[in-house]
């Protein structure tokens, strides 16, 4: 069962993002701060939850929240300043989109770069241990999915609708006939042979 918050007599909130390991697309970043006695039976980590699941209850975080925030990365800006300051300036924005701003945050991993002025700890593993963070891995999650599905309309070769940008063999194999698209990440380490056909764009 997971806990709560860390802080009974702080407003506290939870970060995570999700997208650091695909090729393509932004990295997305929720914060969430929950009221004292939220509690679903279904919230965990978002990688341990079915896609319906995520859903149902990102309409549930959403409704009942104190405060949430949503904000994202482009792959642009992970390329130039690496995937993991990407990551934490996605978590640092959606914390400071909060309204009310909260007076501890819970970031979830083990590194955070961060011009916040807020205290903070960062937890291991923290999407399955606090409510709060598993709530904002949620949100992230699905609300990058979203994006996914809608940036595939528009490159339907690479099947970012199934595979979200991840490295699956068949987006390898994608790459390798049509290149790299304007949203891949150009710093990750996606061979050389596969060519942009999009790099005039």
């Amino acid at each position: 069962m997971l806990k709560n918050s860390l802080h009974t007599d702080l407003l506290e909130a939870g970060t995570d993002e999700a997208g650091r390991g695909p090729l393509a697309g932004p990295v997305y970043a929720a914060a969430v701060i929950l009221p004292p006695d939220f509690y679903h039976p279904l919230l965990n980590d978002s990688k341990q939850m079915k896609e319906k699941e995520r859903y149902m209850l990102r309409e549930i975080i959403c409704k009942e929240a104190v405060a949430w925030a949503v904000e994202a990365v482009s792959a642009q800006r992970i390329d130039k300043i690496n995937i993991l300051r990407a990551s934490c300036e996605a978590m640092s924005n959606a914390i400071k989109a909060l309204s009310p701003q909260p007076e501890y945050v819970l970031v979830d991993g083990n590194r955070f770069y961060s011009s916040i002025q807020i205290p903070f700890q960062c937890i291991v593993k923290g999407d399955a241990t606090y409510a709060n963070i598993a709530a904002a891995s949620v949100l992230a999650k699905t609300f990058r999915d979203d994006y996914m599905i809608e940036l595939s309309a528009k490159y339907p070769m690479y099947n970012w609708d199934k595979n979200k940008g991840y490295p699956t063999k068949a987006h390898y194999e994608a790459i390798k006939k049509y290149g790299l698209s304007p949203f891949h990440r150009k710093s990750f380490h996606i061979e050389d042979t596969q060519l942009s056909l999009f790099s005039e764009l």
